[in-house]
């Protein structure tokens, strides 16, 4: 929000209010109560309110924004009543003020305006009720208002919510269209007319809603929210005609501007006319220049449609008559062709061919393996003349015997066994068995 030309005044006079009330609260706080409540001596209605009267009296007054959605200013009484809305959020609090305060603002303050107020909080006894008792109003001016607007774009901006890469497409032709818009107005019916101009059978689902004043964000939030859970629906309509500044503030509004950003189905702005730019166009997937503008855009028209598909089958035709006319063509080529004389010429070439070369593949592989067999024939025969076998064969034999683990091992040494040990001879042609006697050492 834009600093108010008195913030310096209300920032010294809302610290002064704010610590005074810490101070009074600390002095409070740090004192055990004279009286304590029990269920079997609780207090009054009278003392809790007037503890809490006490406690609120003690705060300081401050300077608070919001917009006035009521005013009661009767007639003959010296007491007007305001009701001050947060614009972005759902909080209000009433406001009293001097009936003559409220008549000395020009312009009168009507429902909808933007106002400051240096007021000071105070709690009503007899209805419990806590209220600002204002001791000076200033409404906020129409370059205030834009300037705050510039502001909130730079931050919408600077937060990507403008980025056209995060923009969708809207659907070629959607099922479904709402439109959000006030109730029997002029950009209802000119969105509704240009719509079903270009493509009759478009179905719209309307959600009326105020487009200005206190109540235009929030109900415009909860159709949006509506018609955006709802499967049937394609595109977001929303539309308003022109208006002043004023008029066209909901649609710059921070609370609808995230709103429609954080919407699923695409979104379209058909907010005033051309030169209106609210923040709400910006954020929108879509900006369409008028409400008119809005129902030519989201629809495409039946006639152009019905022509290009018109075109599209003349060239499909024309492309399909001239491919079978290439394609009877080169029939005709093949045809005249001296090849298809003796259609059985080449095949009977090729079956040549391929005997031959069958021929060739065979006596090739029968000599690949005669060449091998030779060479498996010598490998066994040198590895019969190394193996064992041959060995044993002239007269040499392997003697084994028993480790103490029971395992068979070939005996290399005397000192590997002892008199008595059992022996298992191999030979040529089987094993004999037989026993240790006695273990002599090398007699050569």
């Amino acid at each position: 929000m834009t600093t108010p030309p008195h913030a310096n005044r209300t920032t010294s006079d809302a610290s002064r209010g704010n610590n005074s009330g810490n101070n009074s609260g600390n002095e409070t706080g740090s004192q055990p109560p004279r009286e304590g409540s029990t269920a079997e001596h609780p207090w009054p209605v009278r003392t809790v309110a007037r503890k809490i009267a006490d406690w609120i009296h003690r705060l300081g007054s401050v300077w608070v924004e919001g917009q006035v959605t009521q005013i009661s200013a009767r007639p003959g009484t010296g007491t007007a009543f305001l009701t001050l809305r947060d614009p972005a959020a759902d909080v209000s609090m009433t406001v009293t003020c001097p009936a003559p305060l409220l008549r000395e603002i020009e312009p009168p303050l009507r429902e909808g305006a933007r106002i400051v107020v240096f007021a000071k909080p105070t709690f009503y006894l007899g209805r419990g009720t806590l209220s600002l008792r204002a001791s000076d109003i200033r409404p906020v001016g129409i370059g205030e208002l834009l300037a705050r607007i510039e502001r909130l774009r730079r931050l919408l901006a600077a937060e990507g919510l403008f980025a056209p890469e995060r923009k969708r497409r809207l659907p070629f032709l959607p099922k479904g269209i709402g439109l959000i818009t006030g109730r029997a107005s002029a950009a209802e019916r000119d969105v509704l007319a240009n719509a079903r101009a270009r493509w009759p059978a478009v179905c719209f689902q309307v959600v009326n809603t105020a487009v200005q004043g206190v109540q235009a964000v929030p109900q415009i939030c909860r159709a949006l929210s509506t018609l955006d859970k709802d499967p049937a629906i394609d595109v977001i309509v929303i539309a308003r005609g022109g208006g002043s500044v004023e008029d066209l503030l909901p649609f710059s509004d921070e609370a609808l501007c995230r709103a429609v950003a954080a919407a699923r189905t695409p979104v379209v702005s058909a907010i005033g006319h051309e030169p209106d730019s609210p923040l709400l166009d910006h954020v929108a997937d879509l900006r369409c220049s008028t409400p008119t503008d809005a129902g030519k855009r989201v629809v495409p028209d039946v006639r152009e449609e019905t022509e290009r598909v018109h075109q599209l089958r003349d060239r499909a035709r024309r492309a399909l008559h001239g491919w079978v006319d290439t394609q009877c063509r080169l029939l005709d080529q093949l045809r005249s062709r001296p090849v298809l004389a003796d259609p059985l010429g080449p095949i009977q070439r090729r079956a040549d061919e391929v005997a031959v070369q069958v021929e060739r593949g065979r006596r090739a592989v029968l000599a690949t393996l005669t060449r091998e067999q030779t060479a498996l024939a010598a490998a066994r025969a040198r590895l019969t003349a190394l193996g064992p076998t041959a060995t044993l064969a002239r007269g040499y034999s392997v003697v084994q015997f028993r480790d103490p683990a029971g395992n068979l091992r070939v005996l290399r040494s005397v000192s590997e066994i002892a008199e008595g040990a059992p022996l298992r001879i191999r030979v040529a042609d089987g094993v004999a068995h037989a026993t240790a006697e006695r273990t002599d050492g090398d007699d050569r």
